[in-house]
Parts: structure tokens; sequence; C-alpha cells
């Protein structure tokens, strides 16, 4: 049999790895300031683009797709051409991946804290950068599967698979997900609209959770776990069950982040039951990486890498178990908008994503560079230290939930509401939030260590090069099914075939849950008394957006007792139908906003935003100073915002549209009048004209400014309809 020689690749694997650890330590280190702006909430006082708000969106953006990301990319490279025998496809393809990766994630650390978002959970890049997204995650895809197509092993093993679910099921979520507008270049309104724009948001939101977070990772498993281990995994016909039921299951599961909410019944319904089944297909791929460590516990004792594999693959297991429980309604109907939700989520990224990540650095630093690592004592202290953090970040956020769900819900004897006000919920959980902050300093202080480590192990090896191999050639693939042959071992020679499959079976899922929802109008009812926003609403609503309340306050009030007592009305479809996007939320730090409109004054919204502890003692709310800085919003725009709401089915009409800045003049001017009856607003007032005198500035009138536009929108939530005084403080 001929042999062929070739090499591998390791300097593309090589420089995925080292983004990896920088944006790792980047990602993590903006975590652990939020966690500290909860005990601090004006550290950054005063600092827009360091605001809570801001920074949100930048550390699950870098955590996600900046650390796990190019952690994924290095363990694909990595394992694939040594699992296929062969080099990737094109070089150029893998550099255009690297390069265009890192830009994309520079380009999110800067235009996130400049305000630009589309507030969508997981998706808040805007369009353009949306755009080279899915250009890049095509240039992997094509590098991906030409390199198997031209492979010198006959079958195609399991973590391949998992590879190639990915790319496909990626690929749909994000371009679908990602359907907007765009009004400029750096702003964008989702084409789908309140009821429709949640579901699709979670059915992207959940699954960029299982096709970004875990399927490649289960693939990175079932490669470096046999491989460090040097044990075969435990069963290949659990492999093959586990792969076909996860990618068909997990699809389905979006709607339980939507339970209680507006969304049409069957619609929850069908993502409770899928939810349930998947606990299955999820612990068949924890045990059968646990049990492939079968006869080598002895080592793991020893080897920190086999210890956070087995802690990441555990970790995996609690997280899959976790969520199909929090589906269930009785369940979720404590956990959502919680601080559980959060433990949840870390459970999953700091023991799964994280330390099946560090692992991974530990074994292939050492062999790309020829040496041994400089620590073993660091490695393993690492993992200590890393798990401690995790228990002390999970374990009080757990209790945090429960205290928030158990005080939120509690009545006295008359009826009334025990804890009437939000803020005693916030103030008896801060001892919970110090816990948080010193286990997140922890975890930070382990990758801390990895990095030292990795840069002595680095200084003491080779240059990483290019990897000689050889393998035989491979003869042309029969596309019949052998005698005897069974129909996976096949399908694993087709990977065209296979990756179609695939595809298939993501789809089903998508298209029932979605397709009635968007085309079948009946499913989202209108109501007859809610009108467009005018357009000094829509300037607040998107400067709501760009700060990041959503990322605090919810705006679904779900038909409890509790919440309709606390917050008014329960929500109603049709209440949305002009949202895009739709701007629900998935956490309350601070009430539900909902019914807000009329239930303060201009001058306390005014004098909140500014400073919220002046109104609102003991809340952990950063004060938007800039929101009154002496300069003129920006209303350039507006006509072009109206016109593609227009498009998107919003009824505006041309005299409307021609009209708005005579509209928003009005309106702002009422605002700024209604301010005048504080007497502080009217002497503060005074005192900032004579200090722009003197500093030789034009004076802008408060009507002009951005915190105008603001107060119209949250003085206009849920006015549309008729609600009942509550006990909301």
């Amino acid at each position: 049999m001929e042999m062929q020689q070739f090499y591998y690749d390791n300097k593309i694997v090589k420089k995925f790895l080292y983004a990896c650890i920088v944006f790792g330590v980047v990602g993590m280190l903006v975590g652990l300031i939020l966690a500290i702006l909860f005990l601090f909430p004006n550290l950054t006082d005063g600092i827009s683009f360091l605001s809570f708000g801001r920074l949100r969106p930048l550390h699950t953006n870098a955590v996600i797709f900046a650390f796990v990301g190019n952690a994924i990319f290095a363990g694909v490279y990595y394992s694939m051409q040594r699992l296929l025998k062969t080099r990737m496809y094109s070089d150029l393809l893998s550099n255009i991946n690297f390069w265009g990766w890192q830009l994309i994630i520079v380009a999110a650390a800067i235009t996130l804290p400049l305000g630009y978002s589309t507030s969508k959970e997981y998706a808040e890049l805007e369009w353009p950068i949306d755009i080279a997204i899915a250009l890049i995650w095509v240039v992997f895809g094509i590098n991906m599967i030409m390199t198997i197509i031209k492979r010198r092993e006959r079958h195609i093993y399991v973590a391949i698979w998992f590879y190639i679910a990915t790319f496909v099921t990626v690929a749909v979520l994000h371009i679908f997900n990602s359907l907007e507008l765009p009004v400029s270049a750096l702003k964008s309104y989702s084409v789908y609209a309140g009821v429709q724009d949640a579901l699709v948001q979670w059915w992207y939101g959940h699954n960029a959770v299982a096709f970004f977070l875990t399927t490649p990772f289960l693939g990175l498993m079932y490669y470096f776990v046999p491989k460090v281990a040097n044990r075969p995994v435990y069963s290949y016909r659990l492999s093959i069950i586990h792969f076909w039921s996860l990618i068909f299951i997990y699809i389905w599961a979006g709607p339980h982040h939507l339970l209680y909410s507006a969304l049409p019944d069957w619609a929850q319904n069908l993502g409770v039951v899928f939810s349930v089944m998947l606990i299955a297909p999820s612990w068949g791929g924890m045990i059968n990486g646990l049990l492939t460590l079968r006869g080598v516990w002895d080592k793991v004792r020893t080897d920190a890498v086999l210890k956070f594999f087995v802690v990441g693959i555990t970790g995996y297991g609690m997280a899959t178990f976790e969520g199909p429980m929090l589906s269930l309604k009785n369940v979720n109907a404590i956990a959502h908008f919680t601080d559980w939700i959060i433990a949840h989520v870390h459970v999953g990224a700091l023991a799964w994503n994280g330390f099946m990540t560090f692992g991974m650095i530990y074994w292939l630093i050492p062999r790309m560079t020829k040496t041994k690592l400089y620590s073993e004592k660091l490695a393993n202290f690492h993992f200590w230290i890393g798990t401690l953090g995790i228990v002390l970040y999970a374990l009080p956020l757990y209790v945090a939930g429960f205290t928030q769900a158990s005080m939120w819900k509690q009545f006295n004897p008359d009826g009334t509401l025990v804890y009437g006000n939000f803020l005693e919920t916030v103030t008896q959980i801060m001892p919970m939030y110090w816990m948080r902050a010193i286990g997140g300093t922890l975890y930070v202080t382990g990758l801390i260590v990895l990095v030292y480590n990795v840069v002595k192990t680095v200084a003491a090896g080779s240059k990483v090069e290019d990897e000689l191999a050889e393998a035989p050639a491979l003869a042309v693939i029969s596309s019949r099914r052998m005698k005897g042959e069974k129909w996976h071992s096949w399908l694993e020679r087709r990977p065209i075939q296979f990756t179609v499959l695939s595809l298939v079976a993501i789809l089903i899922g998508g298209i029932i849950q979605i397709i009635p929802t968007i085309v079948v109008k009946s499913n989202i009812p209108t109501i007859a008394s809610v009108k467009p926003y005018t357009p000094l609403e829509l300037e607040g609503r998107d400067l709501y957006i760009r700060e990041g309340c959503v990322g605090c306050h919810s705006q679904m009030i779900r038909p409890f007792r509790s919440e309709v007592e606390r917050y008014g009305e329960y929500s109603k479809a049709g209440e949305y139908v002009y949202d895009h996007p739709f701007l629900w939320g998935s956490k309350r730090t601070g009430p539900d906003l909902k019914r807000l409109g009329g239930k303060y004054n201009d001058n306390w919204h005014f004098n909140h935003m500014w400073d919220p502890q002046s109104t609102s003692p003991g809340s952990i709310m950063p004060g938007y100073k800039w929101l009154y800085d002496n300069k003129p919003m920006d209303y350039s725009q507006i006509e072009k915002k109206m016109e593609v709401m227009v498009t998107l089915g919003v009824p505006y009409t041309p005299e409307e549209i021609a009209n708005a800045r005579k509209s928003i003049d009005e309106q702002a001017a009422q605002i700024e009048k209604n301010l005048h009856a504080d007497p502080d607003f009217v002497k503060s007032y005074e005192e900032s004209k004579k200090n722009a005198a003197t500093r030789g500035e034009e004076f802008v009138a408060m009507k002009d400014r951005e915190i105008t536009a603001l107060i119209a929108y949250l003085q206009r939530l849920g006015t549309d309809i008729k609600v009942k005084e509550t006990a909301q403080k």
C-alpha cells in the first residue's frame, strides 16, 4: 500500500490557542468587574462605556465567542487533521478563519461598550458584524468539509460528527436570528416583532448554548479524553444514539425560556416536552465520557489534565440535568428571572467549557512545543482553586435565586405583598453577591496561573512547527453499502450525506415551532388600543437598548398572583406587535417595567436616572449621568427609523414621518415643562445655564437632551391598556 508523507498544520492551532488564552483573561476580567459593580454600582460613575449595561454583553460575547470560540477552532483544527490523516484543505482558508474571527472579536470589543447593540441575548452585535460572522463561519465550514472529503481515513470518527452538526446548525441559527433591516452603518431593527422575535431569539439563544457551547465540546471530549487516557471510547453504539438524539431533540427546547410568557401555550408545551426528553442523550454522552476512563482512575488522581476533564464532564452532566428540570413549569415559575439561572449558566460555562478548555491547553502546549509542562504542581493548583471558585460562585447564587423567588411571592394574611418594595430582595442577597465576587476572583486567579505556566512552558520548549506525518493513500470510496455493513458505518463514509442528514435533523424542530408563529397571524392577536411609539418614544427606546437596560429589567409580567399584584395586569401578546426587537429580558436585578408608565412623575425618573440611590435607597443601579450632558440628542435618523419600521409593518403614516421632528419637539417640551414643577430642578437648571455661559458653551435645553427621550419611553410603557394600581415601589 502506497504511503504518503504530509505535514499537520500546528501553527494554526497555536494561533487559536494563544488567542483563546488572551481573550479568556480579558472576558473573565470583565466578568469579575461586573460582579464587583453589583457591590459598588457607582464605581464607574459617569463613564458610559464602563457601565454595567454596556459591559455585560461584552463579557458574554468575549467568553462565548472569543474564549470558547477560539478553543473550539484550536481543538477542531488539531483533532480533525489527526483523525482524517491529512492536512487541512487550505492554509489560506485556515488563516482567513483565524484573522477574520479575531477582527470580529475586536469589532465587538469596540462597538458594544460604545452602545451599538441589538439587545438580543448572545446576538447583540450589529448587522455588519453579523454578516462578517456568517462569512467567516462559512469559510470554516468549507475548510472542514473539504478536509473531510480529501481524508486518508475511510470512516469519519464520532468527534467529527459533532463538528459537522455544529457547523450546519450554528449557520442556520445565526442567519435566521440575525435577519434585520439596517437604519445606518451600526443601527438596525429586527425583522421580527414581539412574540415572534422572542421565539426566534430563544430558538437561537438556547441552541447557541447547545450547538456552540455543547456539541463542539462533545466532539473535543470524544477526541481528547480517549487520547489523554489512552483508552478507546467506552461505547461506539452509545455514541451513535447520543449524537442523533441530541441534535434532533435539542433544537426544540428553546421555548422553555419563555414559559408563562405571552408565547402561545402550544409552543411553550413543545419546549417543555423536548427539554425533559433531552436529559437522556445528554447523560448518555456524559456516561460515555466518564466510563472511557475506566481502569485509569489512579492516573486521574495525579494527572491535572484528566482532573480538568473529569470535573468538566461532570459539570456538563449537572448542567444538562438541571436544564430539563428548569423547563418544568412549576420549577420555572420559581427560577426564572432569578439568580438561580445565572448559577445554572455558569456551572456549564465555568466547569464544562472552562475546564475542558484548560485541560486541552495543558495537554496541547507541551506536545506542540516538544517539552514537558513547566509545572504540574501549578496545574494542579489551578485545578483546585478553579474548582473552589466554581463552588463559591454558583452556590451563593442558588441561595440568592431561592431567596428572590420566595420573597417575591410572599403574601400577608390581608392579601398584600409581604415585600412590596423590590429593593428588600436586593438588600437580602447582597452577601451572596460578595461570595460570588470572591468565587470569580479565585477562578480568574487560576486562569492567571495557567498563563504563567504556559508562558514558562513555551519559553523552555521548541518553536511550534508543522508536524511530519505518514499515512496510506485512501482509495476511491464506493457509495454502495457493502454486504453486512450497518447503515451508520456506511453513512460515516459519506460526509456529504451525513451533513445533509444532520441539517434535516435540526431543521425539523425549528420549522414546526417557528413557521406557525410567524406565518399564522391569528397566533398573535392584536389589541386595538396598542399604538406605535411616538418619534420621541422610539428614540428613547433606542437609548434603553443602547444602555443595556434589558440586562437587569424585564418587560414581561407572568400570570401569577404575586406578579399581577406587584406590577399590574399580566402581559398580552398583542402589546408587543410593534416592538422591534422584543425587550422581555431574562433577569430581574431590578423590577419589571412593563407597567411603569405613569407610575411616577417625570421628575422621579429624572432624579432616578441621575442618582438611583436618591429615589431608591439600597438600589444597585448605576447612574446614567451622560444622558444629561449639555449636548443635543441626535434625531437625524428619526425619519429613516420610521420608514424602516413601516417596512416592518408598523403603521406610521407619511404625515407622521414628515412631522416627526415637530412631534418630538412638542412632546419633549411638555416633559421639560413637567420637570419645572420640581424647585430643585429649576435651581440646578438655572445654574447649568450660568455655567455654560461662563465656559462660553452654547446651552442645550433639557428638552433636547437624551434623558428627555428616555423619560418619554419609560412613561409610555404599559399605558396602551388600562391596569389597576399595584404594590410596586
